[in-house]
């Protein structure tokens, strides 16, 4: 076992694993023959309207070229997107990326939940002059659900699953908002505890307050507090829920959908890999960001940087994993331990007394080391080389149900989750500047730029860049222009020993995507 594993995580630290994919996922999942076709064909993100040359221009891993939008038009709210290819780490960009604006019509009485009737998707056209991206009137109306949607997929050992979940998230998280938009189309409305297939907005605020009646019958029923052979109280008042929170858990829903998705059509498709998914919801004058993977949110709102993510690693999920391991040590397979140790145990230290933690610890103590103790540990490595398993270093996303321990039966998804964070940003309640920007990115621009350092890029090519000047042709691409910015300081510029950045720092050798969504146009919206 531990030859094989040093061989495993030998090569992960360089970088590849046998089957393809980069050092972010690591492992070789082979799902999918040859011979068996891809849902759906590799391609950059469909609003950059690229031509079949200029894809594989984009694809030079040695003058990783910026790719940027062509139109303005093209995105919602004026918003950016840059990307570029990595430097050799896997031989296409395993980045995707998705921007829709939805409109989700009412579900027809008698229809099924799990029916696509009601949704429409206003989609961009391909046209160099952006023509098509408006809506056709006549197909809304006021009683519509409307919400915009950006995303990014960072792939592993392959693109195929971030190719999927690009095409077909959107479509789950519009289904689910769409089983509650009569509530949340209905102001003040406190969602009822229970929800007939019959209700209809009309009669929604009724069925609430006629459950609340019977809630309050129930409490009085078994006898008035003041009778002197009153029993206790049996029934309570039920939890308030708010309209806020079911968008966060159609969000949540939606993202379990669409791995049992991915998982189910295994058989049928090649879904390569797996991916880490960062998504933005904008609804009803809130912003939800839901995050599952190592990519990061931030809202930059005059000056101040807001984080709206935080991201899952094997060490930020050091206990859920640990605590999973314990609960369930046949996972191991009898070749790991979930406790953590600070470096690999020996077994002349076996008696001896070493640093340790387990799932119910923050911080360390001491413990008697045993036989047992010599096995390999769950997560080995530290920072971006933190692996679970020895073969991956992500802890949530999508796929990777075939990815097992390198050259073993152990199977890793158990450890993965595909359960996102969702953090809300209510929208309407801010003014916002033209300044003020959501910036989505991948782990390629977070491992080389903090916080401030993208706080600070945006704010300085921004403020150099009037948004009102009528002469100025970079008004109307700010935004991108921006993103173009930030990719190129997370890339650097190619020396003799690399890709270099400010203070000659290694640059990003990762697939590098983002997007710069400005805020005051979502204002306008409310």
């Amino acid at each position: 076992m531990l030859t094989r594993v040093k061989s495993a995580v030998a090569t992960i630290m360089g970088g590849v694993m046998p089957g393809g994919g980069g050092g972010g996922g690591g492992g070789g999942d082979t799902s999918g023959a040859s011979d068996v076709p891809s849902k759906f064909p590799y391609s950059r993100p469909e609003f950059l309207g690229l031509s079949p040359d200029e894809v594989e221009c984009s694809a030079d891993h040695s003058a990783r070229p910026i790719v940027t939008m062509k139109e303005s038009k093209r995105l919602p709210w004026s918003t950016g997107y840059a990307e570029v290819i990595n430097a050799g780490k896997s031989t296409l960009n395993e980045d995707q990326a998705c921007c829709e604006v939805l409109v989700v019509k009412r579900r027809l009485p008698g229809s099924s939940p799990a029916s696509s009737r009601g949704l429409m998707a206003r989609r961009r056209s391909s046209l160099p002059n952006g023509e098509g991206l408006g809506l056709q009137e006549d197909l809304v109306n006021a009683d519509d659900l409307t919400f915009h949607y950006w995303a990014l997929f960072d792939g592993h050992a392959g693109c195929g699953a971030a190719v999927v979940a690009s095409r077909l998230l959107h479509h789950h998280i519009a289904r689910h908002l769409q089983e509650v938009m009569n509530i949340l189309c209905t102001p003040d409305l406190q969602p009822p505890t229970c929800l007939s297939e019959e209700l209809t907005q009309n009669n929604l605020a009724s069925a609430s307050q006629r459950a609340l009646t019977r809630a309050v019958s129930l409490r009085g029923a078994a006898g008035a507090p003041a009778s002197p052979n009153a029993p206790p109280v049996r029934f309570f008042a039920e939890k308030k829920v708010s309209q806020e929170s079911l968008v966060v858990g159609a969000i949540e829903n939606a993202f379990k959908d669409m791995d049992v998705q991915i998982e189910k059509e295994r058989a049928i498709y090649n879904i390569s890999g797996g991916c880490t998914a960062l998504v933005v919801v904008c609804v009803l004058g809130k912003i939800y960001v839901g995050n599952a993977g190592d990519s990061r949110a931030v809202i930059i709102r005059g000056g101040e940087v807001i984080p709206m993510s935080r991201e899952f690693t094997p060490e930020s999920e050091r206990q859920r994993l640990q605590f999973l391991a314990y609960m369930q040590p046949h996972l191991l397979g009898n070749e790991f331990t979930h406790l953590e140790f600070p470096r690999r145990v020996q077994k002349k230290e076996v008696g001896k007394r070493m640093l340790y933690r387990d799932f119910t610890m923050s911080g360390w103590a001491y413990k008697t080391i045993q036989d047992d103790d010599l096995k390999f540990p769950l997560i080995y490595g530290e920072g971006k080389k933190a692996r679970v398993l020895a073969t991956i270093g992500v802890t949530r996303g999508f796929g990777d149900h075939s990815l097992k321990v390198h050259d073993s039966n152990i199977s890793i998804k158990p450890f993965l989750s595909c359960c996102p964070e969702v953090q809300v940003y209510p929208l309407a309640q801010h003014q916002h500047g033209t300044d003020d920007v959501l910036v989505l990115g991948t782990d390629g621009l977070w491992d080389v730029l903090s916080n401030q350092e993208v706080a600070e890029v945006v704010a300085c090519f921004l403020a150099n860049c009037d948004p009102d000047d009528p002469h100025s042709t970079l008004c109307h691409f700010r935004y991108t222009m921006a993103a173009q910015e930030l990719v190129m300081s997370a890339r650097g510029v190619l020396r003799d020993r690399g890709w270099r950045i400010s203070s000659d720092r290694l640059g990003s050798g990762d697939d590098i995507s983002v997007y710069v969504i400005p805020l005051v146009h979502g204002n306008a919206l409310n």
